[in-house]
């Protein structure tokens, strides 16, 4: 079963530097801590993935964003999740002008070479006492 909330929540890729850098970014700059997080490697994103799968086919491996019952991947992920932060990030938009196939093949560049650009990790990310609150598991 899914996650129930109006408010977004990103799954990422655990042990991607490149992946764990944007939650970090995300969460910086999410001043009405609307944003939840969790691990595709976690419980919570093995049911995502799941339901992903059953839905559309082929799960992205690095980022799903889920926001009010809708999935976000790739590209559509990270430009929703742009306009969900708002203020200055609200630039990142003009990237809808791209037609979907062009973004969609930057950001599979990108993705297939995150480790090898940016380095992984042994394990996953652990949240801040803080922050804990705003992770799944």
């Amino acid at each position: 079963m899914l996650p129930d909330s109006d408010n977004p929540i990103l799954f990422f890729d655990g042990v991607c530097n490149l992946c764990n850098g944007f939650v970090q970014f995300v969460i910086r700059n999410d001043k009405q801590s609307r944003f939840s997080f969790a691990s595709l490697q976690s419980t919570a994103g093995n049911k995502v993935v799941q339901a992903y799968e059953q839905q559309q086919g082929k799960v992205p491996d690095s980022l799903i964003l889920l926001y009010k019952g809708e999935f976000y991947t790739k590209s559509d992920a990270a430009l929703m999740t742009a306009r969900l932060l708002g203020g200055v990030w609200w630039f990142f938009l003009v990237g809808y002008i791209f037609p979907r196939f062009i973004r969609n093949a930057i950001y599979d560049k990108v993705a297939k070479n995150r480790y090898k650009w940016f380095g992984r990790k042994d394990e996953c990310m652990i949240p801040t006492p803080e922050l804990k609150s705003r992770f799944l598991e």
